[in-house]
């Protein structure tokens, strides 16, 4: 069976998570939209990824920048089209799995979560999502933007460094070594300094886009 190809936005993320960034020279690349028709603009330091249908000169006509200019309200609105939805403007975050070393894992599957709120939107943006969770609260891992490994948490139990407690549990469930990503909105500060506690490091920002399916590339 012929592998899936890999999306250039992928290839790229996991190059940074290596410490492997773009130059800081200001530019933008232009790479083709993500699957399931998403879009997205993602920055690092001094260069952005845009990862749209529509062609690289429309694009690069409303002189986005890696400076910023990337994620100018108005440059993500035209992308998006009128009635397009654009997501928060997000940090992005890496960290490396920590497997189990062949103990049993703390959390487990819980199919009885799907219609958990942070559940049901995990499934509407991202594929292949499993939900874990116990009386702390919920863990998603799933594919996301680009193809990356994804997670994401909400704590129901609001005591001091929980979340700290489900973020460290939720690493074990990936690969030890491997890659795994998430995005916290910068306002969110507790959940950002939680993601940062457990070994997250933060790479650059993030918006997610459904573009308007009547606009034109």
């Amino acid at each position: 069976m012929t592998a899936a190809p890999v999306h250039p936005l992928l290839a790229v993320l996991h190059r940074v998570a290596d410490g492997d960034f773009p130059p800081a020279t200001g530019g933008v690349d232009v790479t083709g939209a993500l699957p399931g028709g998403w879009e997205c603009v993602l920055a690092f330091t001094g260069y952005a990824v845009v990862a749209t249908a529509v062609p690289p000169a429309q694009v690069l006509a409303h002189s986005p920048d890696g400076f910023g200019g990337a994620h100018a309200p108005d440059f993500l609105r035209w992308l998006a089209g009128p009635q397009g939805w654009l997501d928060s403007l997000d940090v992005t975050l890496v960290a490396r799995g920590q497997g189990t070393d062949g103990g049993p894992a703390r959390l487990v599957p819980r199919d009885d979560l799907v219609e958990h709120p942070r559940v049901r939107r995990a499934r509407r943006l991202r594929q292949r999502v499993v939900a874990y969770g116990d009386d702390r609260g919920v863990v998603t891992l799933a594919d996301g933007l680009a193809g990356r490994r994804e997670l994401s948490i909400e704590v129901t139990r609001p005591a001091r460094r929980t979340g700290r407690a489900l973020l460290a549990d939720a690493l074990t469930l990936v690969p030890a070594g491997e890659p795994v990503f998430a995005a916290v909105a910068p306002g969110n500060a507790r959940s950002l300094r939680a993601f940062l506690a457990t070994g997250f490091t933060p790479i650059g920002a993030e918006v997610l886009i459904a573009p308007d399916p009547r606009r034109r590339p």
